[in-house]
């Protein structure tokens, strides 16, 4: 009986760790697909929000010294 002997031996607290830690990052692949935002729509939302903040700064009023009119 050749191969008949004891199994490999595994450290049963190292197993449960990687199973967890393969689990976990099995869940945040899931949410990721789910949830995440793809390149061209973060980059649209950059350009937007730098497109605002021009905007504002366009509008911004100079506060001159008081009688500079």
């Amino acid at each position: 009986m050749a191969g008949s002997g004891p199994g490999k031996v595994i450290n049963l607290r190292a197993a449960r760790k990687s199973a967890a830690r393969a689990a976990g990052r099995q869940q945040g692949d899931e949410n990721a697909a789910k949830f995440g935002r793809s390149k061209a729509a973060r980059l649209a939302e950059q350009q937007a929000a730098d497109r605002l903040a021009r905007h504002l700064d366009r509008h911004r009023r100079e506060d001159g010294a008081p009688g500079d009119e």
